[in-house]
């Protein structure tokens, strides 16, 4: 008997206990579903967490200093001179101080993120103004009380009005809005555009601290972040003499760790997930040992017309292999319709991926084969008179 006339047979067989080969595909199917569902879902969240932080910069450096008391510090003046030493690998740096700020326009009150940065900021960001102008030198220098704010503040604070020339309290202090940030995250509440940016000489005064713990460096390049933050790392040393007093860490690492920590996670999901595909190649390997007990009679008289050993394996093992496959195909359409329905809810962008549905089907189909054999070999290993015999 070919594989043509096995598969014949065990389409007849399934569609004969429609009822029956539903149940036993049903462990199949959820396993193939969940597993595609839980890897296109968690592959969206994780393209979402990666695509936010690249659009921080794939080149960016944070650092942040601790510090060990006394006078040794590290002032903004010595980082720039490493810079201006290193303009092959270091493309710039400058202070970032961040604080939670009350800004006031008129009768409208707002709370913001203010950060306190150097004029070269915005290269650095890869920020741009949408009207007026950035942070410059002489602001920096002179301490003006200069500010430029996100389009969310310029959004709230003046509704249909030009913000340029305006004038602002921020934490009881009044800064001249010399310009307006470009749109970046739809001009959201506690977005990136929810913000306003002041000169960082001024930012040590609203901070009431004249340290500064916190810089950001930019490398020309993704092949000088490495040699970049080994520079500054000999600078801090020099000045600190310990690496407990100072952190430096890149962006790219950081990205680096993240997609190793959430590819091993994706595998633990999928692990979990394919439990429920061993529940149900054990359902089809019980509902193959039923069916073998009761086409005991049929299998005798097909032996004793001169049917083979191997005939009979291959007719039971198609049969299971193709109660998995189909069980399988119809996992990886759930699976799939399942992304696309969870996927906005979430408010992420997930589509499953075409190894995921190619692995799915093979997996399903090997189940088949492999909880199939053993039934498949208790029918081949019959006696064609004691087959006869049973009713």
């Amino acid at each position: 008997m070919n594989l043509k006339q096995s598969f014949s047979l065990a389409i007849k067989s399934l569609m004969g206990n429609k009822m029956r080969s539903l149940l036993t595909m049903l462990g199949i199917i959820i396993g193939i579903a969940s597993v595609i569902a839980l890897i296109s879902l968690f592959n969206g969240m994780t393209s979402e967490v990666i695509n936010t932080m690249e659009s921080m910069g794939t080149t960016s450096v944070s650092i942040s200093i601790s510090g060990r008391g006394g006078n040794r510090s590290v002032e903004p003046e010595e980082f720039q001179k490493l810079a201006e030493e290193n303009t092959d690998i270091i493309l710039g740096i400058s202070p970032n101080i961040a604080t939670n700020a009350t800004i006031k326009y008129g009768n409208t009150n707002q709370s913001t993120t203010c950060y306190g940065v150097s004029e070269n900021y915005n290269l650095l960001k890869d920020l741009s103004v949408s009207s007026g102008r950035f942070l410059q030198y002489i602001d920096i220098e002179r301490r003006q009380k200069n500010c430029v704010i996100g389009s969310y503040v310029a959004k709230n604070l003046f509704t249909g009005q030009n913000p340029i020339g305006e004038t602002i309290k921020i934490g009881g202090t009044s800064f001249n809005i010399v310009g307006v940030l470009e749109e970046k995250a739809d001009s959201k509440e506690g977005s990136d555009d929810d913000k306003i940016i002041i000169p960082y000489t001024l930012a040590r005064t609203l901070t009431r601290n004249a340290t500064i713990s916190s810089y950001l460096m930019c490398a020309v390049d993704v092949d000088s972040v490495e040699a970049a933050t080994e520079e500054v790392e000999k600078l801090l040393l020099k000045k600190f003499t310990s690496s407990d007093y100072f952190k430096v860490i890149a962006m790219s690492t950081i990205i680096d760790t993240v997609e190793e920590i959430t590819g091993m996670m994706s595998t633990v999901l999928a692990g979990i997930a394919g439990i429920s595909l061993l529940v149900g190649g054990i359902g089809i390997m019980n509902i193959m040992l039923v069916s073998v007990a009761e086409r005991t009679r049929e299998i005798g008289i097909r032996k004793s017309l001169g049917a083979k050993r191997r005939d009979i394996m291959s007719q039971f093992i198609v049969e299971a292999a193709t109660t998995s496959v189909i069980g399988g195909i119809i996992g990886i359409i759930l699976g799939i319709v399942l992304s696309v329905l969870l996927a906005p809810l979430m408010g992420i962008s997930a589509a499953p991926s075409f190894g995921a549905v190619l692995l799915s089907f093979g997996v399903s189909a090997l189940i088949g084969m492999s909880f199939g054999f053993f039934p498949a070999n208790k029918a081949a290993k019959l006696n064609p008179i004691d087959a006869l015999r049973h009713d």
